[in-house]
């Protein structure tokens, strides 16, 4: 031990002998009778394997846990030396890079091996086979191909067998029921195709079997039906037909099969076991009416997306008072919503939307005081909405859109202090706003169009963000200038109505925006300029007058034509802060202009520069980057180039004529860790030594009293978001839209293998992915996840979850539903970013936007995805059309990015993975 500690001590400083001379007490070290008989060494960084050979020496050894740290290879002597002891029983090297699986020869007392998270490859043939006591094997979220592995142990004791996350392809071995010692199989997120072999029945003493996301075709076992033991089947995400087989769970507890191709009734007994916990039959095509049996233990039951139909059955919910989670939309129920559904206490998420249900909203829903999401839209009901509702303190969710509801909105809304997302468009609704709503603290959108809403426009939440839709009112009169303190919102709509008078120079200066409708109103005087990044729609205003001129070449974005007060201003201002240079670079110091949207006659602050460093090595950069040029640049808002949620992007020319993009960062802003400059000065040298073409690394910083300057190299074409739905759309060929996406599945792979710390985007999405050129993609914004803090987030989840449309969706843990997969935790994951990178995908092979008329892409493709014959529907025509070989390669790719939008967060491969499968794709 004292050699071991000698070999460790840079990544183990604990291990000092001299300070604890009993190795018995040293961290992670276990012993019996002085005898050292477990070591766990996990999560302590280490990178040489040099050590191993040592740990050998340790003959009473009986664990051995090096998990999570860098180790590439493991050497022959440990194999060599570490056969011989008997008493090993487990070996837990998870979390490493390793690449290469060794052969196992002697390890007669091994009965737990776990070689996950690695980078492990190739084909596993008989490296198992001489194991004479094993009985766990993961082996999960490596890159292993070839056929799955049939020889793991002479004996046959194996009882868990993990394989998930690789590129294992082929069918099913009937030599798996071999095995008849195990309890648990998890094949999932692999190539898998075939059928299922009967033979499966046969092991009766299995727990647990996960299938889930291959290709897997044919019928389903019945043979399932007769194992006592098993309690989970998941077989979700292949392509399974036939009718479920009758009595499968007899025995279950839970039971997903969703996203296949199931037909037939649900059989009447399917629902009534008492064991039942959990069923999830939604993305079939499974036809016929509800079964009235339930088990009173169901806690979740998902049935949307099949071609069900008859009325829900009211007495069903009546003693379902476990039941967390009820999802029937998309089918074709009809009758009243049942009245019953007010028992089921514990109900979290109640999805009954579009369906065919008519009559009104049941006043008992009222009583579920733990319900956090309500989707009832595109139904037939009417009436007023309940005043009960005013009891709902958690809704996070209520969408009864596309109805037929009557009355007004009622006031009791900003009672609901949890409610973030209000869909109440295309009803009846009439009378004016209340002016309650802007109470309504936590609410981000609110969406209100289709009615016939009229009055006074009552001051919004400060906090809306996704949208603000009051179109197709009767609403007249001016803008309101309250829309002024609406800092954070993307999308305002105000089309058809009755609005008149100039549109106001707020909406200009409105930092978030990116999409204004104002069409089909009254509206009179001159069109301001907005923005480029603002998406402006003003058409059926006969009384508007549009003197800007449309610009369709990003390099031009500048230099449109302005009207002359416009030009007068800037110049003002470009004065001004030429002026402030100058007398500041006097004294030696940097300052910068308040506020990026500065008026005439306002005052200027002056804070002082920090810190100004150079961060890469390139002689070029370091020669041509001035970071006086580069304060003179971010005082002129004319060179702002991009906004981001967190950033903003202005465009600097040096004395030389070399482009660069300077980034801000607002530090007063609460969610960025203030007080943290020498942190961030520190993150900012490690992100300056990375090196991959596809990762915007930054060349230098600014550090200022209330903000953080970054430089980047200038990105000529924009980002991906400009060329697939902005000004170049449909500029882009599959050749450029693959390259793109191989490009960022490298960039992805490369920070999410950085070192012992992976880099995690916590805002990814087409809005900043930037183009060198139309090949060449380059993931920005790399450093945030490093200097915000959600907890200091003073708005709503999403702001620091990422970008609508790209925040993976709601799941459910037991029986807790998680309405953003990281809203609540805060904790950005690599399964997050693969989610976000999955849509990103679709956006690039169907043309559409992450959001498309307030439905979300990826589950618009996931629900089209399940029908074979809805995949070329799915694809972008202009670009599927070319050849037979673009079409192909296109529906390759299709199958990666539903494979990265999986609703599980374990089912989604890793970046690497997909980038390999990217790469097969041609």
């Amino acid at each position: 031990m004292i050699k071991l500690s000698r070999l460790l001590n840079s990544s183990v400083p604990s291990w000092d002998v001299n300070n604890e001379p009993n190795p018995c007490s040293w961290k992670g070290v276990n012993c019996s009778n002085s005898l050292v008989t477990r070591l766990s060494l996990s999560g302590f960084g280490i990178s040489s394997s040099d050590f191993l050979p040592v740990v050998c020496q340790l003959g009473s050894l009986q664990s051995l846990d090096v998990s999570d740290n860098q180790l590439r290879s493991i050497p022959n002597e440990f194999m060599q030396s570490c056969g011989g002891i008997d008493g090993l029983k487990l070996l837990n090297f998870s979390k490493n890079e390793l690449v290469s699986l060794p052969t196992f020869n002697g390890f007669a007392g091994l009965e737990v091996l776990d070689f996950s998270s690695n980078n492990l490859n190739g084909n596993i043939n008989l490296q198992f086979d001489e194991l004479v006591s094993l009985k766990s094997l993961n082996l999960s979220k490596n890159e292993f191909n070839g056929f799955l592995p049939i020889n793991l142990g002479k004996t046959k004791a194996l009882e868990e067998l993990v394989l998930s996350g690789n590129a294992f392809h082929g069918e099913i071995p009937k030599g798996i029921a071999d095995y008849r010692n195990l309890t648990l199989i998890d094949l999932s997120a692999n190539n898998l195709s075939g059928s299922v072999p009967d033979r499966i029945g046969e092991l009766s003493k299995l727990e647990v079997l996960i299938l889930s996301a291959n290709n897997l075709d044919g019928r389903l076992p019945t043979s399932l039906a007769s194992i006592t033991t098993l309690s989970r089947f998941a077989a979700n995400q292949n392509k399974f037909s036939g009718s479920v087989p009758g009595g499968i769970t007899r025995f279950l507890r839970n039971l997903d099969l969703s996203y296949n191709k199931l037909l037939g009734v649900i059989p009447i007994d399917l629902l009534s076991h008492p064991n039942l916990q959990t069923v999830d039959l939604s993305v079939n095509m499974l036809q016929g009416s509800l079964p009235q049996n339930m088990s009173p233990n169901l806690v979740r039951l998902r049935l949307g997306t099949n071609l069900l139909i008859g009325e829900i059955p009211s007495a069903t919910f009546t003693s379902l008072e476990k039941l967390t989670y009820l999802e029937l939309d998309n089918n074709s129920f009809t009758g009243m919503i049942p009245h019953q559904l007010g028992n089921c206490k514990s109900l979290t998420l109640l999805n009954l939307a579009q369906n065919k249900l008519y009559g009104s909203l049941p006043i008992q829903l009222g009583s579920l005081g733990n319900l956090q999401v309500m989707k009832l839209q595109l139904n037939k009901l009417s009436g007023e909405i309940p005043s009960q509702f005013s009891q709902l303190k958690l809704l996070s969710t209520m969408n009864i859109s596309w109805n037929s509801l009557s009355g007004s909105i009622p006031s009791f809304l900003s009672n609901l202090t949890n409610l973030a997302n209000l869909n109440l468009q295309q009803n009846n609704l009439s009378g004016s706003i209340p002016n309650s709503i802007t109470n309504t603290d936590s609410l981000i959108e609110l969406q209100l169009g289709g009615n016939q809403l009229s009055g006074t426009i009552p001051m919004m939440p400060p906090r809306l963000q996704i949208a603000l839709n009051l179109s197709s009112n009767l609403f007249e009169g001016p803008i309101p200038s309250t829309f002024a303190r609406l800092n954070g919102l993307e999308v305002l709509d105000l089309s058809n109505n009755r609005f008149s008078g100039e549109i106001p120079q707020f909406l200009v200066q409105m930092r978030t925006l990116t999409q204004l409708l104002l069409t089909n109103n009254q509206l009179s005087g001159v069109v301001p300029k907005f923005s480029t990044w603002v998406s402006v729609d003003t058409t059926g205003n006969p009384k508007l007058i549009n003197v800007t001129a449309p610009d369709t070449s990003p390099e031009k974005r500048r230099k449109s034509v302005v009207v002359p007060i416009v030009i007068a201003l800037a110049a003002a201002i470009l004065a001004v802060g030429v002026v402030s240079i100058f007398v500041l670079s006097i004294s030696r110091r940097f300052y910068r202009v308040k506020d990026e949207h500065l008026q005439l006659g306002e005052d200027i602050s002056s804070p002082q520069v920090i810190q100004g460093n150079l961060l890469t090595g390139n002689g070029i950069h370091r020669s041509n980057i001035d970071f006086t040029k580069a304060m003179e640049a971010v005082a002129n808002p004319l060179n702002i180039e991009l906004k981001t949620r967190f950033s903003t992007y202005y465009k600097a020319v040096m004395p030389s004529g070399m482009s660069y993009f300077i980034k801000k960062l607002n530090w007063s802003d609460k969610i960025f860790q203030l007080g943290s400059h020498h942190k961030f000065d520190k993150e900012l040298e490690v992100l300056g030594k990375l090196s991959n073409s596809n990762v915007m690394t930054p060349l230098a910083y600014v550090l200022a009293s209330d903000s953080a300057y970054l430089f980047y190299e200038y990105a000529p074409k924009g980002t991906v978001f400009d060329v697939l739905h902005g000004c170049l759309e449909n500029a882009l060929d599959w050749a450029s839209r693959y390259s793109i996406a191989v490009g960022v599945a490298q960039g992805l792979a490369f920070l999410h293998g950085f070192t012992s710390n992976p880099i995690l985007l916590l805002d990814l999405s087409t809005r900043n992915i930037f183009l060198k050129s139309l090949k060449e993609p380059q993931i920005g914004d790399i450093e945030l996840c490093k200097v915000i803090d959600p907890s200091k987030s003073t708005g709503s989840l999403s702001t620091v979850a990422g970008s609508v449309g790209y925040i993976p969706p709601a799941f459910v843990e037991g029986s807790i539903v998680f309405v953003a997969e990281y809203a609540y935790t805060m904790r950005v994951t690599m399964a997050g970013n693969v989610y976000s990178f999955g849509v990103i995908l679709l956006e690039l092979l169907t043309g559409k936007t992450a959001v498309n008329q307030g439905n979300e892409l990826a589950k618009w493709v996931l629900r089209n995805s399940a029908q074979q014959d809805k995949l070329d529907h799915i694809l972008d025509f202009n670009v599927s059309r070319t050849s037979l070989a673009v079409r192909s390669q296109m529906l390759t790719v299709l199958k990666v990015a539903v494979a990265c939008v999986s609703v599980s967060p374990e089912a989604r491969p890793k970046m690497k993975s997909v980038l390999r499968m990217l790469l097969n794709a041609r």
